[in-house]
């Protein structure tokens, strides 16, 4: 991979890192209501002068250009995303990091499973077309992409939670258990990540499925295909040596893109099963006017997007020299 093809796209990166900065820094002071009436008018005889020296202590009484701002863009590179009002003056670093391994939990897992199932039926599938395996795994594959997250998670929730009683209803683990050791904890937690899991999964495995089909069909028409088959190879050896490293070409964009956008899927799945990620931390900070929080949460889901894009790109750029020129 050329230097210059890689530096074109660390640029590019950059500049749209740097977009994003500015634009998170105005987008959520243009929400309407003030924080820490929001927050201190929760509570009864909030004086004037307690409202006047909580704005002094938040910043909130500097002008927004060029005081805010300039303290923001510093804040910002020196990696400090301030304190979190709805946390009484926690810091947003430290929000976030209890809030993101959960997500990363749910969701790295949820992705792995989505991609390993839905690769491997979409490539069946396209190897296959017209037997049974395409027509049901289609069908299937098509459902689980027109049906939204939260959908598929309240029913998972009401048959396997409610009725049968087979797993959690809520939550990441009991509240107010006492584990006898890390085996006992890491299987409590197991059993209320299945839910969620079998949510983002389903919800992920029928866009892999029907992409890695549509790949396989086309590599089917190339020359290169006809030609392997002409040498007499076998039809395992075709698609895994053929047909599948060009058929996965356009799966890469999707799964980078889809782990760049992991909190827009985390807000709907998470709300539905309370569970404590980023998601359900969202909607708090919205509810709360917590700025630093969504800006945090927002600046980590856009820089995420980018970086996986940039991926996407390098990784395509290996596998396909032509997108280099």
């Amino acid at each position: 991979m050329g230097a210059r093809y890689v530096g074109r796209r660390l640029v590019s990166a950059g500049i749209t890192i740097v977009l994003i900065v500015l634009l998170n820094f105005v987008l959520f002071r243009m929400m309407p209501g003030s924080p820490e009436r929001i927050l201190l008018g929760r509570i009864p005889g909030v004086t004037q002068q307690v409202l006047q020296s909580t704005r002094e202590r938040w910043g909130l009484d500097k002008p927004l250009f060029p005081d805010q701002f300039v303290d923001y863009l510093a804040a910002t590179a020196r990696g400090d995303l301030g304190f979190s009002f709805a946390s009484r003056g926690r810091p947003v670093v430290d929000v976030l990091a209890q809030r993101l391994w959960p997500t990363l939990l749910l969701f790295g897992l949820g992705e792995v499973v989505a991609v390993i199932i839905g690769l491997a039926l979409g490539a069946y599938s396209g190897w296959k077309r017209g037997g049974p395996v395409d027509y049901v795994g289609n069908t299937i594959s098509l459902v689980l992409y027109a049906t939204p997250y939260f959908l598929l998670g309240m029913g998972l929730l009401i048959v396997f939670a409610t009725d049968l009683r087979w797993f959690p209803t809520f939550g990441m683990s009991d509240a107010g258990r006492h584990y006898v050791d890390f085996f006992d904890q890491l299987g409590d937690i197991a059993r209320h990540l299945v839910l969620p899991l079998a949510t983002v999964s389903l919800g992920l495995v029928g866009q892999y499925a029907i992409l890695m089909r549509s790949s396989v069909l086309e590599t089917m028409s190339e020359d290169y295909i006809n030609t392997a088959r002409a040498k007499g190879l076998a039809d395992g050896r075709i698609l895994r040596s053929h047909a599948l490293p060009n058929a996965l070409l356009p799966t890469v964009t999707l799964v980078a893109i889809n782990l760049g956008y992991v909190v827009a899927g985390a807000i709907t799945v998470e709300l539905v099963f309370n569970w404590p990620g980023l998601g359900t931390l969202t909607v708090d900070a919205l509810s709360a006017r917590d700025y630093p929080v969504l800006q945090g949460v927002f600046l980590l889901l856009s820089v995420t997007v980018v970086v996986a894009n940039l991926v996407a790109d390098l990784i395509y750029g290996l596998l396909d020299p032509r997108v280099r020129t």
